[in-house]
């Protein structure tokens, strides 16, 4: 089916924030804004930016009082360099948007071929009329590789072009004081450190100014046709390379840009890596990367499309979710997603949770590599977190950090960061999903257990026994209008949940072999594990027996209900318009709280339970994160509520490509993307891993025709289609299996199943 976007923009500042971001490019290393590469108007409020992930800073973020163990410097990605710029002139006039007559202006992407493509047709204040068309590509098959083609048609006239294409070191980060998911201070971390320019090539070494990273940026042309060219430096650290050509009427000129990154996170000599890289790629031709590109891909979608029959929209939109999944995350092992991806600045390029709970469970079930790469990251900065344990007074264990880069806490405002310590549970609960649906205990040997261990050696530590149980005290949960609380419901249901599974994988591990150097090198015994079984068991989950219902916590319903009804839309998001405090003293929640936990650790209540705490939070719930619709519509699907299981996801599909949140132009929803694709496949198709396999419990929406969908587990590659009258089953690859349909055991071979 097609997965094409092809829109014809307005020639205005909010289109073109919003196409920045909806037609970036990225490849999970590097990510470039589809910025216009002549600039916008001076005017305009633009995020001119190119990116690596995990490639950042450390600034300073005093705190007004010094308190032990506040965080006084914070990590941010950086906006590491301007290649994108691309000016042209006809006879002498610039090619403006501005001041011509914009007579075409169309943007496109391919989700099959990996690339977008600008068409512009300007009439020009002379009365020529010039076309550009740019063709971008962020490579999968070699992930520093940033191409572009830009092309030039005289189409009414034969003149003179000229082309000046830049490399530019001398940038700065976005900021917005108003707006806190931003930056508040426009950075520029990056000092030039050495240039050179070798046979038309250019070469920009750069080097942060206090985490001590490089990066060096390379740059090559190649052209259709003979014309003039001369490399110029112009100003300190940057290039520009200038072509000159006279065309005829009709005539068309490209010219192919290759753009290499290289940084000292993953390269010992950047400069060295950047000039291999570079000739490697010219030597072999952009049609290479392009063909690679379309193999990549082809590869990607036969194992995770999800077709909509029905509900064109909805179809193409989930198909963008999930391309943009891809364009996020990391892949090496030594980078995460960042909320916004690698599309613009919001959040400043800081990982959250938001990668393990929404995220990571869509490559769990289709791309099992790059989950493990994902996990891997969490791994490697296990000592950052156990020294952020150690700041928190925690004799034992690692507390993983609420929103970091390279492994450091960077939140300043602990009430609603810091103190989230559900994180822990939520990467626990990521390892622990990734081995029920790979089976991958090899990781869990290597990395996965110790990740379990440090966590939940951090809940013991937290935690403490009194009349009503093992409780956990000032914490705060997902929902962050309710601040530092006593055993909230979620926290304490994924606390236990991961408290439980260190001691099975410990046992698992026993039974397999390989516990001796476990047993060494993490100084674990059984006592230590029976202690975490003890408390597990023992763990307060908040129940109310008047209401009937899971409080969000001990205090929450001693509150008054925020008038939801009674506040102006203006005021939304709440968190924008009031106090803190005035919000943690009412019952009023950001996003999905109790309900996510109802998700995630169905079988600690009852369906009555759920049922009447869903609609209990429902009415006080704002939604104002993108994270929490999604949650919704998961539980609601999951209770038989298949209505309200659809209206939730609703336009969440489409949050990003309609700008329903109006901040678009600050970079993709990405969790929220996830979240998208999880209300289909674990809400609408019911489907389940635990520790007995994989099951399914399908629904077909009211105005859907069919669904279908494709998930790998231990290693089969599996396909399933939901229609009115049947679920049919597809073993696309791999052994023989039994999967659970509506509660019945259906052995699947190579051959279809119909249920």
């Amino acid at each position: 089916m097609n997965r094409i976007i092809e829109r014809k923009i307005t020639f205005d500042e909010k289109a073109n924030g919003v196409c920045e971001t909806l037609f970036h490019n990225a490849n999970g290393y590097i990510g470039v804004r589809n910025c216009l590469e002549e600039g916008a108007p001076d005017t305009w409020d633009t995020m001119r930016g190119t990116y690596i992930n995990g490639f950042y800073d450390v600034i300073p973020m005093k705190q007004a009082e010094a308190l032990c163990g506040l965080v006084e410097e914070k990590e941010t990605m950086l906006n590491i360099v301007d290649i994108q710029t691309i000016m042209l002139n006809v006879d002498g006039v610039p090619f403006d948007m501005e001041k011509g007559t914009v007579l075409k202006n169309t943007r496109i992407l391919d989700m099959d071929a990996g690339t977008t493509t600008r068409v512009t047709r300007l009439r020009m204040t002379d009365g020529k009329e010039t076309e550009i068309t740019v063709k971008r590509m962020a490579s999968f098959g070699q992930l520093n590789l940033f191409l572009m083609e830009y092309s030039v048609c005289a189409c009414n006239y034969s003149g003179d072009i000229e082309i000046t294409s830049c490399h530019i070191a001398d940038v700065r980060n976005y900021t917005n004081p108003n707006d806190p998911r931003l930056a508040a201070e426009s950075l520029k971390n990056l000092s030039v450190q050495e240039t050179l320019e070798d046979k038309e090539q250019s070469f920009i070494t750069c080097k942060t100014q206090n985490s001590g990273l490089s990066v060096c940026t390379a740059v090559a042309h190649e052209l259709s046709q003979e014309a003039e060219s001369e490399l110029v430096k112009s100003g300190e650290g940057s290039y520009e390379y200038v072509l000159s050509k006279t065309l005829e009427q009709g005539e068309v000129f490209t010219v192919t840009k290759y753009c290499i990154f290289a940084d000292s996170i993953r390269n010992t000599g950047v400069l060295r890596t950047a000039r291999n890289d570079l000739d490697t790629v010219v030597n072999n031709g952009k049609d290479y990367y392009y063909e690679a590109q379309k193999r990549y891909l082809e590869t990607f979608w036969n194992h995770s499309e999800v077709v909509i029959c029905g509900d064109d929209a909805v179809h193409l939109a989930m198909s963008y979710n999930l391309y943009q999944l891809l364009q996020s995350s990391g892949k090496d092992g030594r980078c995460n997603v960042a909320a916004k991806g690698l599309s613009g600045e919001g959040y400043e390029g800081h990982y959250f949770w938001d990668t393990e709970m929404f995220i990571l469970p869509f490559f769990t079930l289709t791309n099992p590599q790059v989950a493990k790469a994902l996990l891997s990251y969490r791994y490697d900065i296990l000592p950052a977190a156990r020294e952020n344990a150690k700041i928190l007074g925690h004799k034992k264990g690692a507390l993983f950090p609420w929103r970091t880069i390279n492994g450091k806490e960077c939140s300043g405002y602990f009430p609603s960061g810091t103190a989230q310590y559900h994180i822990n549970g939520d990467i626990a609960y990521a390892v622990i999903s990734y081995y029920l649906t790979t089976g991958d205990l090899d990781f869990i040997r290597k990395k996965g257990f110790e990740i379990l261990l440090e966590t939940s050696r951090v809940w013991m530590d937290l935690g403490n026994y009194c009349k009503k149980g093992f409780v956990l005290n000032d914490v705060t949960g997902p929902d962050e209008y309710t601040c530092m609380v006593n055993n909230n419901y979620y926290t304490n249901c994924s606390a236990k949940y991961g408290l439980h599974w260190t001691t099975k994988i410990y046992r698992i591990l026993k039974e397999n072999g390989g516990v001796e150097e476990i047993n060494a090198r993490l100084s674990v015994g059984d006592d230590e594990l029976q202690t975490m079984e003890k408390a597990a068991d023992a763990m307060f989950l908040p129940y109310d027996e008047t209401l009937g219902i899971n409080p969000q916590d001990d205090s929450f319903l001693e509150k008054p209900i925020w008038d939801l009804a009674g506040t102006p839309k203006e005021h939304f998001p709440l968190l924008l318009h009031y106090h803190p405090l005035t919000l943690y003293r009412y019952q009023v929640c950001k996003q999905a709280d109790t309900i996510l936990a109802y998700f995630l650790f169905e079988k600690e209540q009852s369906r009555d339970v759920m049922q009447r705490s869903y609609e209990y939070y429902e009415k006080i719930t704002t939604h104002d994160s993108s994270l929490s619709t999604c949650v919704f519509s998961i539980v609601a699907s999951r209770l038989g509520m298949q209505k309200k299981g659809i209206d939730y996801l609703g336009d969440s599909t489409k949050l990003d490509l309609e700008n329903t949140h109006e901040n678009t132009k600050d970079g993709i929803h990405t969790a929220n993307m996830g979240g998208c694709y999880m209300a289909v496949v674990n809400g609408f198709a019911g489907l389940r891993v635990t520790q007995e396999g994989l099951s399914l419990h399908p629904f077909l929406p009211e105005k859907w025709e069919s669904y279908s969908f494709r998930i790998c587990f231990h290693d089969r590659l599996l396909k399933i289609l939901v229609e009115k009258e049947q679920v049919t089953l597809v073993l696309v690859d791999g052994e023989q299996i039994s999967i659970n349909v509506y509660g019945q055991n259906v052995l699947l071979t190579k051959e279809q199943k119909r249920q």
